[in-house]
């Protein structure tokens, strides 16, 4: 056998210390002969970081990615949750108290079966925050109720409004007597308002609220009401102050209740007061005998005509030193605009209204008429407020004819005259309580 024959590479030398430019060739080994010539590759430990910082990237788009999917399946479900019926079964009205905190407030809904999980409610009521506190009040929820409406309920403040109605012409005693027989008003009223300075109307409330805060607010709107009123009144009246309006406004509401009447009734007054004539309103008597009480319980005597008090019409020239009544806006407005007319008296005509004369010869006529109706009509019974006065005093008037502002021409002495308000609804000597909205009367009073 033949063997192979190896070739032998030089290299060059360097033959730099013979002083030769040539390069001299030296024997390479086989495996550096064939090794090809590159770059140099990167440095390892960059290589390494480079793919670790790919890595964490990678991994953190991962998570977030993860996360955002968790996030958007777990708000689906909570959303879910939250929007799926409740177990309340019909409707139900709840009271949450001041001072309530989340926890306590969805503890409270689980036990009126509102909802089932309070855990979650106090979790998705965390995340509305932003649209406002759980408020304390009384709220009505609906059957079926969801967690999510419950908090807009309690969020959005719709809390269930309470009402209580204040009838026109009642004193301010008996305002305070109907805001104590609401069950819903809490609280005492510091002081009984001043005679006139509350407005009657229809007040709304949220449980909890105090009666005191009712009486604020009367006071407030009969303040702006009167000054109202006060800016846009006749030129001509005979009233110097708006104190006087509310005076006046406050006879004219005890002598009339039909609207169509209001201003003519009040033309009437201050047609008397023009031309110096006591107003003998029958109402003045009673206030000035009974003070807010508002009522004697039986018909007004002759002594009591001619007593001297005070709110007396029928002996003191001009208004009474204060209101005997809280007037309506209505009564204000026809005292304010009064109708122009030259009536002087007025008196019940049978239908509820009233039959007005501008002289006395015609008011004469109009009373023979109400004396033929009142003839005509069944006996008064025993227990009638406007009863027969006892023996030995002598009343102004028959049965249904009392003394008023329509008795005698100025000058005269107070006679066989009637009541404006006789014969109508708020006839102050039929009706204990003047309350035309509701049949509850005032608690009963005392004689005086």
């Amino acid at each position: 056998m033949f063997g192979r024959k190896k070739k032998i590479l030089l290299a060059p030398v360097d033959d730099s210390d013979n002083g030769s430019s040539q390069p001299r060739l030296s024997p390479r080994s086989p495996s550096e002969a064939i090794k090809p010539s590159m770059a140099p590759p990167p440095p390892p430990k960059l290589r390494r970081r480079r793919r670790g910082m790919l890595s964490l990237l990678s991994g953190l788009l991962t998570l977030l990615v993860a996360v955002a999917i968790a996030g958007i399946f777990g708000f689906s479900m909570l959303q879910q949750e939250v929007t799926a019926d409740g177990p309340l079964q019909s409707d139900k009205v709840v009271v949450i108290p001041r001072n309530t905190g989340t926890g306590e407030i969805a503890q409270i809904l689980k036990q009126e079966g509102v909802i089932e999980q309070p855990l979650l409610f106090q979790a998705y009521a965390y995340m509305n925050r932003q649209r406002g506190q759980l408020k304390a009040g009384e709220f009505q929820f609906k059957a079926g109720t969801s967690v999510e409406e419950a908090i807009d309920t309690l969020i959005q403040g719709r809390a269930i409004l309470h009402t209580v109605s204040v009838p026109e012409g009642l004193t301010s005693e008996q305002v305070l007597a109907r805001l104590y027989e609401h069950e819903i008003l809490t609280g005492d009223v510091t002081e009984t308002p001043r005679e006139g300075s509350l407005l009657p109307d229809t007040y709304k409330f949220e449980r909890g609220t105090t009666r005191q805060q009712i009486i604020n607010t009367m006071q407030a709107a009969q303040r702006q009401a009167i000054e109202q009123i006060w800016q846009r009144r006749s030129p001509e009246l005979p009233i110097k102050s708006p104190q006087e309006l509310v005076i006046l406004a406050s006879i004219v509401e005890k002598e009339t209740g039909r609207a169509d009447e209001r201003t003519r009734v009040a033309g009437v007054f201050i047609n008397r007061l023009m031309k110096r004539m006591r107003l003998q309103s029958d109402p003045t008597i009673v206030y000035g005998l009974v003070g807010g009480k508002g009522t004697l319980g039986r018909g007004i005597l002759r002594s009591e005509i001619e007593a001297a008090t005070p709110y007396n019409t029928y002996v003191i020239e001009g208004l009474p030193p204060g209101p005997i009544a809280n007037p309506g806006r209505a009564a204000l407005e026809a005292v304010a605009n009064p109708s122009r007319t030259k009536d002087l008296y007025f008196v019940a005509d049978g239908s509820g209204g009233h039959a007005f004369a501008e002289t006395y010869e015609q008011h004469q006529r109009n009373v023979a008429r109400w004396r033929q109706i009142e003839k005509s009509r069944p006996a008064p019974e025993t227990n009638d407020v406007d009863r027969v006065a006892p023996e030995g005093e002598q009343t102004s008037v028959t049965p249904g004819l009392r003394g008023t502002a329509n008795a005698q021409p100025a000058g005269g002495r107070p006679g066989r005259g009637f009541d404006a308000s006789e014969g109508t609804e708020k006839d102050p000597l039929k009706n204990k309580s003047f309350d035309l909205t509701k049949p509850k009367n005032v608690p009963a009073l005392q004689q005086p």
